[in-house]
């Protein structure tokens, strides 16, 4: 029997026209878009016909399967320390304004010997990247070998480092396609593009924070559970023990966004202080992490004392940081006055999000530079009752001619009334 031949053009129309792709047209597609058979037009094309026709499960779990048949698979079953297997769990975010939870929750994690492989990525937009806020602490590197990895996690619990370029490769092919053709909100495609990595990065479990709110890509609840319930139907069908916390984003986390901010933010927390809503979602996905890893704990007791601030300084030494190194301080910063006196009743995540970027904290493209001591400070969030005249946010830069545009992001970033609003949970579901 004659084997099939496949066609980009043909599997474009065949989305185009809202049929289902064959495991045959997926595999096919892929790979071929992988090793520069497909154009990126081409690409760009079905990407479009994907968010606006949908797929179906099996499409998405195919799509998801040859993504990581591009590349390399991780394997940590083999960590042990003391002679003892090591469990192994991992936690991931849509992506958020305020969003440092990787920072302390991973050596609080790494703190009950469960070891935590945190592939992590930079920041594009008004989204910080994990890897770009490290950067700020002086001599942390990203990049580590497998085997530095494997070594790193045996020996201190918790890494947290880049992603390394032949793991699913095809989806950093395609990710760049997606930021420039309006195709990043693509359900089927956020989904596969994430639990690729994830999947083929080899951990046993796996916790997904996806937002939701003014300052996450997922604007409704409908899409964050749509998206949330497919990636956990992708990880279990692939023997990942996942589950997904739907979590608020419109209003920031925390007090600070900006790299070198969010790290001294951070550094509270696994001091025993910190942001009420940063501790609160970290203790939530830790808690979820180490129930998945078998560890039965309440992982506060280790935030108070002092477990998780010594894995934290051992997980940044071991990749040559320097725990005790000051953080770096932007050489000019400007307060943002309250306009009027009242009680915050809002805080857009996405107008903080953007002014932190137009501060240099982001980036436009792919592989620019960004200021680590950049950002922004919140000094009043929902339920605080501020004065005329009070400083609303301090900003921080060392390009002082960024401070205009980053102010006009956030002219209307505040809404004021005579009383607190209601609280809005920060956890609003648990999906399983």
């Amino acid at each position: 029997m004659a084997a099939e031949v496949y066609d980009a053009v043909s599997i474009i129309r065949t989305k185009r026209d809202g049929e289902a792709l064959t495991d045959g047209q997926i595999d096919w597609v892929v790979r071929a878009f992988t090793d520069g058979t497909v154009a990126d037009y081409q690409m760009s094309a079905l990407a479009m016909a994907i968010l606006l026709r949908g797929m179906e499960r099996r499409e998405i779990a195919r799509w998801t399967a040859a993504m990581i048949g591009t590349g390399e698979r991780m394997d940590f079953s083999g960590l042990r320390r003391g002679g003892r297997p090591l469990p192994t769990t991992d936690k991931h975010s849509t992506g958020g304004v305020g969003d440092k939870i990787t920072l302390p929750l991973t050596p609080l994690v790494a703190s009950y010997g469960v070891a935590v492989p945190q592939l992590s990525g930079r920041g594009l937009g008004h989204t910080g990247g994990t890897l770009d806020k490290l950067e700020a602490i002086a001599g942390w590197r990203a990049d580590l070998t497998g085997a530095e990895m494997f070594a790193q996690l045996e020996a201190v619990g918790g890494a947290i480092c880049a992603a390394g370029s032949g793991l699913a490769p095809a989806d950093k092919k395609l990710y760049a396609l997606r930021d420039v053709t309006g195709t990043v909100e693509a359900v089927p495609l956020i989904a596969s593009s994430i639990m690729s990595k994830k999947i083929a990065e080899g951990t046993a479990s796996l916790v997904l924070d996806v937002k939701v709110g003014a300052g996450a890509f997922m604007k409704t609840e409908a899409q964050a559970r749509e998206l949330a319930e497919t990636m956990v139907a992708l990880g279990r069908d692939s023997g990942v023990d996942t589950v997904a916390l739907l979590t608020d984003m419109n209003c920031p986390l925390g007090r600070t966004a900006g790299n070198g901010l969010e790290v001294a933010e951070s550094i509270e927390v696994l001091s025993g202080g910190g942001p009420d809503d940063v501790v609160e979602l970290t203790l939530a996905l830790a808690r979820e992490m180490l129930a998945l890893a078998g560890v039965d704990a309440d992982p506060a007791e280790h935030l108070r004392g002092g477990h998780a601030m010594d894995a934290w300084r051992a997980m940044i030494s071991a990749q040559g940081g320097d725990p005790d190194a000051p953080l770096p301080v932007a050489r000019h910063t400007r307060d943002v006055p309250a306009p009027s006196a009242g009680v915050v009743t809002g805080l857009d995540a996405m107008a903080v999000g953007v002014a932190a970027w137009r501060l240099g904290a982001g980036r436009e493209r792919q592989g620019e530079p960004v200021q680590a001591a950049a950002g922004v400070t919140m000094h009043a969030k929902p339920g605080d009752a501020v004065a005329a005249g009070q400083p609303l946010f301090t900003l921080h830069t060392d390009t002082p001619e960024r401070f205009d545009g980053a102010a006009a992001a956030l002219e209307d970033a505040v809404t004021f009334g005579d009383a607190a609003p209601a609280r809005r949970p920060l956890v609003i579901d648990r999906i399983a």
